[in-house]
């Protein structure tokens, strides 16, 4: 199968993680055993996923003018990325994020956006060409909100299907405008309830969000898997069994690769089964973007179980 042409726009950060038996609680110190520096960032970590999962990809995010941006703008050509529309920041510093990851696999994020929070509709308008003949436009929330809805609406100029990771939920509810753009929205249970406060249920939660407008709603649950909601329907796909070490990134991972199956037109249950195996081969190994798995690593996993 030819690869389908994936525009991703959103962030990129430089991840600084330590590795701890726990993790703190306010006001503790808690002594690590390693410490390493990985490309991360929502975006590009969606972006890599993607790319390595068979999908043709061009991503637009801002990088500072330091080192750091030099780092992983290269990184991201390196995984065969489209970067002709990364975005330079003048005096200021590319996205960190810093991670306390403990023996278990869970993980503590604290995210400084440096040049994220500063890709504007200004910098999307010269862009415009990445837009077309895109099969899918995926999305993240760690870039300004304005921006996600410029680009959403820009997108459906051209019958283009939005996949959005609402993540880190802002603390204003995401437009209206914004949802009923939204072709396949991947929140994690939290991020659900955030969306619909009032509501009961995960199920009720879901509800108001496709009656918003939004096509299909898949909830990302961890080691129980995904649940998938549309008008129609609604059911669960369990997770694959792994030995997990390191859960940071998996979230992005699914999203990608659900957003490759479904753009390559593989049924909704053969592509939540895609995504949901490469998700958990991502956390088997620690880090973000260099956990994402290849194409190969997937389909062999599939054909096992």
């Amino acid at each position: 199968m030819s690869a389908q042409r994936i525009l991703v726009i959103g962030s990129t950060n430089t991840d600084m993680v330590i590795e701890t038996p726990t993790l703190p609680v306010p006001g503790q110190t808690v002594l690590g055993s390693a410490f390493r520096m990985t490309p991360g960032g929502k975006g590009a970590n969606q972006a890599v996923a993607a790319a390595r999962a068979g999908a043709s990809v061009a991503f637009i995010t801002a990088l500072g003018d330091d080192a750091l941006g030099v780092q992983r703008r290269e990184q991201l050509a390196h995984d065969h990325i489209d970067v002709s529309h990364v975005v330079i920041k003048k005096g200021q510093p590319t996205g960190v994020a810093l991670i306390v990851v403990d023996t278990r696999g869970e993980n503590l994020i604290a995210a400084a956006p440096g040049a994220n929070w500063q890709l504007l509709t200004d910098d999307l308008v010269p862009a415009a060409p990445a837009f077309v003949d895109v099969k899918l436009l995926i999305m993240q929330l760690e870039i300004p909100l304005e921006s996600v809805v410029w680009a959403a609406n820009y997108a459906k100029q051209f019958g283009c299907p939005i996949l959005l990771n609402p993540a880190p939920m802002p603390a204003q509810a995401l437009p209206a405008s914004l949802l009923k753009n939204v072709d396949i929205l991947t929140p994690n249970a939290g991020e659900l309830r955030q969306l619909a406060p009032d509501a009961a249920t995960l199920e009720e939660a879901a509800s108001r969000m496709l009656a918003l407008g939004v096509k299909m709603i898949v909830v990302t649950q961890g080691s129980e898997g995904a649940t998938v909601y549309t008008k129609e329907e609604s059911f669960h796909v369990p997770a694959f069994s792994v030995a997990t070490v390191d859960t940071v990134g998996a979230g992005d991972c699914f999203s990608a690769t659900l957003g490759v199956a479904l753009a390559e037109g593989q049924p909704v249950r053969a592509a939540i089964r895609f995504a949901t195996a490469a998700a958990a081969i991502s956390t088997t190994v620690p880090g973000a973007q260099v956990a994402m798995p290849t194409r190969e690593k997937i389909e062999e996993l599939l054909a096992i179980e």
